[in-house]
């Protein structure tokens, strides 16, 4: 049977660690997260996120506005919080509306601020091979688990399955930058199992269930950042577990493996922007 990537265990270690650095600050880091509408999922993630922010002592506010408010009201906001020298690092919780440019209200957060990684600026240094101010909460956060775990990633064959803009692709680029060898699968790709087959590492991001345990290399390891609900209700991943624990060497459950890294990648980067703003 595989080994479990406790994403928990590590999220509580990281922030244990990361509460007592905070304590020494005399100023603290501020966070400020932008909700608009109101979604229930979104609502949820942005409740945990103060929740666990203001327990390691950052403080941080949800500025909520109404699913009506104008583009133009929202990148106003932003600007004035680009403004704000108390404020270190601003968030805006996805999907927005559609009436607003989702492009234009990232490209519109001061890079400095840019806690999620996302701005032109952050992703061009990424994909460039420079350092971003800071990285990618996802991935990040998956590279820490697998790193916690000692998983030798210079050298192997990962296969990334999914190729958003918050996981897939940056995932995919700093595997690149840590020497592995990184293959991008997608709802286009062919033969997906033939491919997996030759995985050390598997990333899937996808959202459906998609890998079986007849897909998988023996020994592999699995990261599965897919999160929904299947016909039953039931919280599901990308991945069969049963099946493909059976095969893996190690393998990240859902829930409890990368979803709490994703928070803890949040608050490590908050306190980054933070001490770079000093």
């Amino acid at each position: 049977m595989a080994v479990i990537l406790d994403g928990k265990k590590l999220r509580d270690k990281l922030l244990e660690k990361l509460q007592k650095k905070i304590d020494k600050f005399e100023v603290k880091p501020k966070l400020s997260v932008i909700l608009v509408g109101e979604n229930p999922a979104s609502k949820i993630y942005v409740n945990n996120k103060q929740k666990i922010a203001q327990k390691i002592g950052i403080n941080s506010e949800i500025i909520h506005f109404s699913q009506n408010i104008s583009e133009k009201e929202l990148l106003s906001k932003i600007e004035e919080l680009n403004n704000d020298k108390a404020v270190n690092a601003i968030l805006v919780q996805l999907p927005l509306p559609e009436h607003i440019s989702k492009e234009n209200v990232i490209n519109s957060i001061n890079p400095a601020k840019d806690v999620d990684g996302f701005t032109p600026y952050n992703y061009g240094k990424l994909f460039s091979g420079e350092k971003p101010n800071v990285y990618p909460c996802t991935p990040k956060g998956i590279l820490l688990l697998l790193d916690e775990y000692n998983i030798e990633i210079a050298g192997k064959h990962v296969v990334v399955i999914g190729r958003s803009n918050i996981v897939g692709r940056p995932v995919a680029q700093m595997l690149l930058d840590r020497n592995a060898t990184v293959t991008m699968c997608h709802s286009k790709t062919q033969n997906l199992a033939q491919i997996t087959k030759t995985a050390d590492i598997i990333i899937s991001a996808v959202g459906k269930y998609i890998i079986k345990g007849e897909m998988l290399k023996s020994g592999c390891v699995i990261i599965d950042v897919g999160i929904f609900k299947d016909e039953s209700g039931k919280t599901r991943g990308d991945v069969d577990f049963e099946t493909s624990s059976k095969i893996a060497s190690y393998i990240s459950p859902v829930p409890g493996g990368v979803g709490p890294m994703t928070i803890a990648s949040l608050m490590l980067n908050t306190v980054e922007l933070f001490e770079k703003s000093l």
